[in-house]
């Protein structure tokens, strides 16, 4: 779900349904699937014998037993070889580039960084920059500068968010936080002071956004009926007040539902928050393709 991100570029720049633009970031889509697949596998791997004592990672396939770790290895070389020949065959260097710079991440990540607090984090908020960087290279838009600013606040958001919510599930379970070393080393007042500040810096920075991307006409279809003081709004900006919502939904998961251990989850079962993010998508596509 996270490789969603990759549509963000062409998305905002108003070429999601241009066919060559969404076949190129489908295709990268696609490519990344396999990249982090790979990533995720080797991560496993390593951290086999941990995750079997974690109450929702020893139902992974590796830590339950249910993937050999040998076949785990396999599968992984093949993802990798190819991710990386059809990202330098059928798109181009400049996404081969990102797709070995992320893969390296990871790699480092695995095993180097997790362990250290705050590092970790934002070595994990990386990758949503580096989707993010992927799609524009592989439909060949432009990325606007707010855009990565904002998906740096959330990407820290969803980061210090997990280990928030991972620290009170390993509570609550009677588990020792040692099961994932970073975890102990991390005290609630840092973790709630990083999901304060994230927050509030997504919330900034895609409210500038939405300042920049919109439409520099009205809106046709509606301009006949709007008065002269509103020849030229910035409509982007009414979806702010969903953001906000929808950042604030996600603040209550983590605190008072204490679900939030993985994002993907979170939105899928977390009904309010999926359909924030489904009303979100829709007014954008509104705004920036019907309207404009």
């Amino acid at each position: 779900m996270k490789n969603l991100g990759l549509f963000a570029a062409i998305l905002f720049s108003g070429y999601l349904f241009d066919a060559g633009s969404l076949f190129k970031t489908s295709f990268a889509f696609v490519i990344f699937c396999f990249l982090s697949s790979a990533a995720y596998l080797i991560n496993d791997i390593h951290d086999a014998h941990k995750d079997a004592l974690h109450p929702i990672k020893k139902n992974r396939p590796i830590p339950s037993g249910k993937l050999s770790k040998e076949l785990a290895k396999f599968s992984a070389i093949i993802f990798l070889t190819l991710a990386f020949s059809m990202s330098l065959i059928f798109i181009n260097e400049y996404f081969f580039l990102i797709c070995f710079l992320y893969f390296i991440m990871q790699i480092f990540y695995t095993y180097k960084v997790r362990n250290i607090i705050i590092l970790d984090a934002l070595l994990v908020s990386m990758g949503f920059i580096f989707r993010v960087l992927a799609g524009g290279f592989a439909a060949g838009v432009s990325i606007s500068s707010w855009l990565i600013l904002a998906t740096i606040g959330l990407a820290m958001l969803l980061s210090f968010g997990k280990r928030r919510s991972e620290r009170t599930i390993l509570s609550a379970s009677g588990l020792p936080l040692e099961t994932r070393e970073t975890l102990a080393r991390y005290p609630d007042s840092l973790l709630d002071s990083m999901i304060s500040t994230s927050a509030s810096f997504a919330i900034i920075t895609y409210s500038l956004f939405t300042f920049q991307v919109s439409p520099q006409e009205s809106l046709g279809i509606v301009k006949r009926f709007l008065p002269a003081s509103l020849s030229n709004p910035k409509w982007m900006m009414l979806t702010i007040p969903i953001v906000i919502y929808g950042v604030a939904r996600y603040l209550y998961v983590i605190y008072e539902k204490k679900e939030a251990e993985s994002p993907e989850r979170v939105l899928l079962n977390d009904k309010p928050l999926l359909a924030t993010t489904i009303i979100w998508v829709f007014c954008i596509i509104l705004l920036l393709y019907i309207f404009s």
